[in-house]
């Protein structure tokens, strides 16, 4: 597809030879002679890019650019003039133009930067696309009132500089929140480094997170920047903060404190302005009292807790969990889009998940790639989910210290599922499972079980 170029000149000969040359590079061209007419076809036509000359009768080249960066904030703007200065082309500039051209113009040049910025152009739409996608990886699924009430907490936090502790049980999603809040905060387009504590090693993390100079130590061979440097501006995510040595926590702390810092084998103090973003699965307060975590450095990180709640919590989200899960991992391996029986999401509701959202997506992966059918089923479950859910309802049942007890309870939840399986329709229900439909009724009415039918 030609990619359109719109001329505005108020110099019929220049309007002309643009025209020729840029039809002959196979661009699609459309010219106005002013201001007003280049504003109406801006609209009209929404072109690619603008060649824009300053000095024209009426409304001059920079007012124009004024307003077609209302227009379209995203279209391409350069500036051609014969009386150009310094000092117009920096406010040209400013005002958000791509590139300024003095004339007399060299047709090579024009050539060359149309074709430099409409590559630009192209680059800042793919990098767009490739934001979103990365934002929508890094969205908070579902509608359950512990994460309603977790976004509602994130919205109100995000756009502050209040430094946040997350805390929850592994595999809930801590690293999914902290990049949510990044993404909704006053620092979005400013650096989120990401420290994992527990994965790098106690001799190495000094140097990790603060960097060190050039001959600090054998091997030193050149200066490094640590997290915290490269974070300046932005958000530092300290992720499994209580895996952190006293001694790590002691320099932590004065970094919170003082927003300064000396690199390994360094002198000169490095201030640093970064909102710290803390999580961790273990609980701080027994940590603390069994001498494993400094109690100020506590208070200084814990100013807006947030709390994730485990998948056990919300098992009401679980469907639309699995739903996105499908098709990422369908789209991911070239799969067709598969999905779940019934029966089988029904067993992924009833379990657990020790391992949080973390173990359903490894589950749901494993089933898009080694169930062959497109519809799987309870059979393609894992064994260990289905026997784990199996033990829970033994557990269940000896719970009850009579026979009567259990077997009522055995009665109201096969009930239950029989009713929801034939959409509470009484009549279905009873003659699937060979009872009369008014000796099922009043099973119903003495179990409690509600109805909607």
């Amino acid at each position: 597809m030609k990619r359109s170029i719109l001329i505005v000149d108020d110099e019929k000969s220049i309007r002309n030879s643009l025209s020729g040359v840029l039809d002959d590079e196979g661009f699609h061209v459309s010219v106005a002679s002013d201001g007003m007419e280049a504003i109406r076809k801006v609209e009209r036509e929404n072109p690619d890019l603008v060649l824009l000359d300053i000095w024209m009768e009426g409304i001059n080249g920079i007012e124009v650019l004024k307003k077609l960066k209302i227009i379209s904030p995203g279209l391409v703007v350069i500036m051609i003039s014969g009386h150009g200065t310094i000092e117009t082309a920096v406010k040209a500039t400013k005002l958000g133009a791509y590139d300024f051209i003095e004339k007399p113009l060299s047709l090579d040049k024009v050539v060359l930067t149309i074709n430099r910025a409409l590559n630009f152009q192209q680059l800042e739409k793919e990098n767009e696309i490739l934001r979103d996608k990365i934002h929508k990886n890094y969205d908070i699924i579902g509608s359950s009132e512990a994460i309603t009430k977790l976004k509602q907490q994130i919205a109100i936090a995000a756009p502050t500089n209040g430094w946040i502790l997350i805390t929850g049980e592994n595999g809930t999603g801590k690293e999914l929140v902290a990049r949510s809040i990044q993404r909704k905060s006053l620092r979005s387009d400013k650096p989120f480094v990401e420290v994992n504590s527990a994965a790098i090693p106690e001799e190495l993390i000094e140097s990790e997170l603060f960097g060190y100079e050039k001959g600090a130590f054998t091997g030193a061979v050149s200066q490094k920047k640590g997290r915290f440097d490269l974070a300046n501006g932005g958000t530092i995510f300290l992720d499994e903060i209580a895996d952190m040595s006293l001694k790590t926590q002691a320099k932590i702390l004065r970094i919170l404190q003082e927003q300064e810092f000396e690199r390994v084998g360094g002198i000169k103090s490095i201030h640093v302005d970064v909102r710290v973003i803390a999580a961790t699965n273990r609980d701080l307060k027994e940590e603390m009292e069994r001498g494993n975590f400094r109690e100020d450095l506590y208070y200084r990180l814990n100013v807006i807790p947030l709390e994730v709640p485990p998948l056990r919590k919300r098992k009401e989200d679980i469907p639309v969990l699995v739903s996105q899960f499908l098709r990422e991992f369908c789209a991911e391996n070239m799969k067709e889009q598969k999905e779940l029986s019934k029966e089988a999401l029904d067993i992924l509701m009833g379990y657990n998940w020790p391992g949080n959202v973390r173990e359903l997506k490894n589950i749901v992966e494993m089933l898009v790639i080694m169930t062959p059918q497109m519809v799987v089923s309870a059979g393609d479950i894992p064994v260990p989910i289905r026997r784990e859910l199996n033990e829970e309802k033994k557990e269940t049942l000896y719970e009850y210290d009579s026979l009567k007890a259990a077997r009522e309870e055995f009665e109201k939840q096969f009930i239950i599922e029989k009713l929801k399986e034939f959409g509470d329709n009484v009549s279905k229900t009873a003659l699937a499972i060979g009872v009369e439909r008014s000796h099922l009724h009043r099973k119903i009415k003495n179990l409690g079980i509600e109805t909607e039918k």
